[in-house]
């Protein structure tokens, strides 16, 4: 039978790091059963009966988050073999809270201490020998960016798993409460018992209600519980859960004050970097210079090098050629020729295109999270979001949220305020995703030549548009409230591993493939088809074909917003299923793939159709409004409402059609065009968002408004 190794370990402590490195590329990825929390697992390199699981990033195993109750019920009920649990070295008074979490568990648990070069480079000092005796269990330094004791860990680990080897419990707490959980284990034997029972009657101890829920005690049992627990509370002079908390506090301070020698005095290296990095003045500024040169290199510079050789060498000059040839030289039918050529090629090639400038991007925002930048984006956005009466755990989902709106949208479930939540859920993917960037490097690459701007605003856009209705929103009834606490700890600076930082790369790379041979696959044959055939199915041009007939009907719709072509209004309507559709629908309706190309075919084509101007309300409206099918699945997922998930979609879709509209109809008085009908609409709406924006909030006391206290 396969060995079951389980990392366990804080946010930010190196655990991806360090289950890279130990699994290389026999990763799969999924989710935990019944619930949308990412699970990792893989083969140990060299060791195919050995099975790694990279549990969820906590604190500690309180029920508070669903990532802190996967990790605790995958220990409870799945028992692997052993626990490493990972720690910070540079950090370890917070990360010994959850080793004596685990400790209780009563599985083998092997400690390892991560970071351990940047211990030494600070000049401190740990005695790993006494560490493990006072824990219990064995202690391996490590470095998992550097690969430095991972061999070791993995021995040890190894070794306790064969060998079944129990750790010994800690003296974590006092007599009192000692005498206590004694107590709880004579009165309710059938309860505390196993391999468990230390653990479980702790959680006992600290009425945690998923353990009493599941324990279904009878009102006899309850009675002798609450009895002990009130002795307890009565002589100690506090809750039982407070209790628990300050013992094993207490105990970890001793704990290090014998086992750690901090050798040096005043600031740290991350600490001087955080000094400029997040300082109250500048720390905005070189985040937006940061974003500004990621989407620069990505989108105008080294990404359209590399996209513009994939278009000519690969869609443009070696494939269709080959392939139309081929299919001549045996005689394939005009249909399927066009099928394959003008739909399959040309809507998926469209897309895939655009695959350097992601990996690009994707490449950037992985060394930015390896290097611990994007732990302070957030620290520096949560002091931003406050501000305005937002929480700064919402940032987190927008984080991730660039890559895919999907896992941005499931992350929102760590924040506990259930409003600030569905605000979250709402404005989550307003920023580009990585199905969006195609999108922006279509219009920055075809109709702003040579333009550094396009691509930065397009992500600044996002971020104003989650900023505008997180203000506006929590002015509303739904929303009014205080937002909920955000505390993230900050990680050291590091240099990202090299290793790592690709695997991040290619994972997400890998899935925008993927999506490319399925859903957009499927929907550029149905696009082809609906293009390329009249209501009495005979194959005609695209303007007399069904797709034609149905985008005219619509495209009135997008007229004040400057694309009123039926094909740019067809794209936006396809990209509900996929936003990389709308690229594809471009590929396949203006019968060519190379659309990323600046050249004169897309000049064409596209400025024929719309102003450089109506381009950019076409960005707007396609980056603002209702996401994919996945992600809108996502939103009812999280909701558990079909209500709120109309008003989600609904919101967003107004929204980014008020936004296009401001933006087409207010440019055009600046670029020559006349004062209408439009732009008056453009101006009352413009002014209703800013008195959405000033308005008093509404006072969930006084049941009506109150004036807005904004602390610093």
């Amino acid at each position: 039978m396969s060995l079951k190794l389980a990392l366990a370990g804080n946010p930010n402590c190196g655990k991806t790091t360090l289950f890279n490195d130990l699994t290389g590329s026999s990763q799969y990825v999924g989710n935990w059963p019944g619930v949308t929390v990412e699970k990792k697992e893989g083969r140990l390199k060299g060791h195919k009966d050995v099975i790694v699981t990279d549990l969820p990033g906590i604190y500690s195993l309180s029920p508070y988050t669903l990532e802190e109750v996967v990790t605790r019920n995958y220990l409870i009920h799945d028992n692997p073999d052993v626990i490493v649990n990972l720690i910070d070295a540079s950090n370890i008074e917070r990360n010994l809270y959850l080793t004596t979490q685990l400790m209780e568990m009563g599985l083998p648990v092997v400690v390892a201490l991560n970071m351990m070069d940047v211990v030494r480079k600070n000049g401190d000092t740990i005695q790993t020998k006494k560490l493990a005796e006072q824990l219990g269990c064995p202690v391996v330094e490590i470095s998992a960016i550097k690969s430095q004791g991972t061999q070791e860990l993995i021995q040890a680990a190894l070794d306790v798993a064969k060998k079944n080897q129990k750790n010994t419990i800690p003296a974590v707490f006092s007599n009192t409460v000692e005498s206590a959980l004694g107590q709880i284990g004579k009165q309710l034997p059938s309860l505390v018992k196993g391999e468990h029972a230390r653990w479980t009657a702790i959680k006992l101890f600290e009425r945690d209600e998923k353990v009493l829920a599941e324990a279904k005690l009878s009102s006899s049992d309850q009675s002798k519980l609450e009895a002990i627990l009130a002795k307890c509370e009565s002589e100690l002079d506090d809750d039982t859960e407070s209790i628990i908390t300050n013992e094993r506090y207490e105990y970890i301070t001793k704990l290090v004050k014998g086992t750690v020698q901090k050798k040096k005095v005043g600031l740290t290296p991350s600490d001087k970097i955080d000094q400029v990095v997040t300082n109250r003045w500048l720390a905005l500024p070189i985040f937006a210079a940061v974003m500004w040169l990621v989407y620069y290199v990505s989108i105008s510079t080294v990404g359209t090098a590399m996209t513009d050789w994939v278009n000519d060498a690969l869609f443009g000059d070696i494939v269709p050629p080959a392939i139309e040839g081929f299919l001549t030289s045996i005689n394939t039918a005009d249909w399927l020729v066009s099928l394959i050529l003008d739909g399959l090629i040309a809507g998926v090639g469209a897309v895939l295109g655009f695959l350097p400038q992601m990996l690009t991007m994707f490449l950037f925002l992985a060394i930015l999270e390896d290097c611990g930048y994007m732990a302070r984006i957030a620290f520096i956005m949560d002091r931003v979001f406050r501000k305005f009466g937002l929480s700064g755990k919402s940032f987190i989902p927008i984080l991730i949220g660039t890559g895919c709106g999907v896992p941005g949208i499931m992350a929102s479930r760590t924040i506990e305020n259930d409003r600030d939540r569905k605000l979250t859920v709402i404005t989550t993917t307003f920023i580009p995703c990585s199905a969006k960037l195609p999108i922006i490097a279509l219009i920055a690459g075809a109709l702003f030549p040579n333009s550094t701007w396009v691509g930065p605003s397009a992500y600044f856009l996002g971020m104003g548009a989650i900023i505008v209705s997180g203000i506006m929103l929590k002015k509303t009834r739904m929303f009014a409230g205080d937002p909920a606490p955000f505390v993230m700890e900050l990680p050291a600076y590091h240099v990202p591993g090299v290793k790592g930082v690709l695997i991040h790369m290619w994972d997400r790379g890998k899935a925008f493939i993927k999506k490319a041979g399925t859903i957009i696959l499927l929907s550029s044959v149905l696009i082809w088809f609906l293009s390329s055939f009249s209501w009495g199915m005979e194959m005609v041009d695209v303007d007399d074909s069904m797709l034609a007939t149905i985008g005219g009907l619509i495209a009135p719709l997008f007229a004040p917003l400057g694309f009123g072509d039926w094909k740019f209004a067809v794209a936006s309507i396809t990209g509900l299923i996929a936003k990389e559709n709308v690229v594809g629908t471009f590929g396949i309706l203006f019968g060519f793939a190379e659309v990323a190309e600046d050249g004169v075919e897309i000049w064409a084509n596209l400025q024929a159709a719309v102003t450089p101007l109506a381009a950019y309300s076409f960005l707007a409206f396609n980056l603002l409004c209702a996401p994919c099918f996945a992600a809108i699945g996502a939103v009812r997922s999280e909701m558990g409402s079909a209500k709120w998930t109309w008003f989600a979609a609904g919101y967003q879709t107004l929204f980014a059609y008020i936004i296009a509209l401001i933006i087409y109809q207010t440019g055009s008085l600046f670029t020559g065009g006349g004062f209408g009908v439009g732009t008056a609409v453009a101006l009352v709406l413009l002014a209703a968002l800013v008195y959405l924006l000033v308005r008093k909030p509404y006072d969930e006391n006084a049941g009506g408004q109150l004036k807005r206290k904004v602390s610093a």
